[in-house]
């Protein structure tokens, strides 16, 4: 898990009343429990909290048909919420992209709904920037994050907390210590980018846009990752894509989250992450940061996709901000 420092400025102040729309657009919810946990602890924070219609609904692995799950994405950006929330991720976004009424959903938002959301969700999230330049935020899901067991986490909260009350401006982490890394031209070096196009997301959704209409043309920006339950290799791989279909060249810099729940085999011999990191660094001509606090782990920050945002490194000190300017 990541560790944040002082830098982070998420803090959590509470908040009042406000309006939390909670849909199903992907996966049907199988833990029950959770959900209505879930439900609790927002409105125990003071959250005005609706559920949709059909957040229950279930077909085959799906939260209903994709009418179903279409018909609730609408409700959703008519719902005039303050955020618009997930319960889950999943599967079930990609086959919704050619139906999704983009003018509905950016008109939400330029009306002030936020869109949140995690995994699964990153289809969806880049579809919008792609097709209405609307900004999202990459964040938590009800039942994972606020639906846990026992106590959900205290950075998660306030993180949501400042979008919530438009407190928000930015989010700081330490990048792992090495002793050396010669692979890595800029370890040494202050960074500093400024008004550069944050996006991205989970990185297999991602992969699966390029070629489509659904994949945002975005040069100079800043691409953040993240994955769960792939094997180094298989994450080496799409990163491979993306560098091959020429997306790593134009980005100003290639921000890495969590990537978590994957298994290491006997033959890797050495093998691993780390392996990744440093030949994705051989290849391009840029910044490759690790260990953002964003990805299927409790603790994680809210982005928001689609602004532009400014990072700046010093020693092992990140920090990327955006700012009201930037995301309004």
């Amino acid at each position: 898990m990541s560790q944040l420092n002082s830098q982070n400025i998420c803090s959590l102040c509470h908040a009042g009343a406000n309006h939390i729309y909670i849909y199903s657009p992907a996966g049907t919810i199988r833990d029950k429990a959770a959900f209505k946990r879930g439900l609790s602890r927002l409105e125990a924070l003071g959250y005005q909290v609706e559920v949709d219609i059909d957040a229950r609904a279930v077909h085959t692995r799906f939260a209903g048909d994709d009418q179903t799950r279409l018909a609730a994405i609408h409700r959703a950006a008519a719902s005039g919420a303050d955020v618009a929330l997930i319960t889950r991720g999943a599967y079930g976004f990609t086959r919704l992209l050619a139906d999704i009424d983009y003018k509905k959903v950016g008109a939400a938002i330029a009306s002030g709904t936020k869109f949140v959301g995690i995994s699964d969700f990153t289809a969806f999230q880049n579809a919008v920037l792609a097709k209405t330049e609307s900004i999202t935020w990459a964040g938590p899901a009800l039942i994972t994050d606020f639906g846990v067991e026992g106590v959900p986490d205290d950075i998660m909260e306030a993180c949501f907390d400042d979008l919530m009350t438009g407190h928000g401006e930015g989010a700081g982490w330490r990048l792992p210590y090495r002793k050396k890394d010669v692979e890595n031209q800029f370890a040494d070096q202050e960074i500093y980018i400024e008004d550069a196009v944050l996006w991205g997301g989970n990185l297999a959704v991602l992969v699966g846009l390029i070629g489509t209409p659904y994949m945002p043309r975005i040069e100079g920006g800043i691409l953040f990752l993240e994955d769960v339950g792939e094997h180094p290799y298989r994450i080496e791989r799409m990163l491979t894509q993306l560098l091959y279909a020429g997306i790593l060249a134009k980005q100003k810099a290639i921000v890495l989250g969590q990537f978590t729940e994957y298994r290491l085999a006997p033959h890797d011999k050495g093998f691993n992450f780390q392996s990744v990191v440093d030949w994705i660094r051989s290849k391009v001509n840029i910044p490759v940061l690790t260990n953002l606090p964003f990805g299927h782990v409790p603790t994680k920050v809210v982005l928001p996709v689609g602004a532009k945002v400014s990072l700046s490194v010093e020693k092992r000190d990140a920090l990327l901000y955006w700012g009201h300017s930037h995301t309004h």
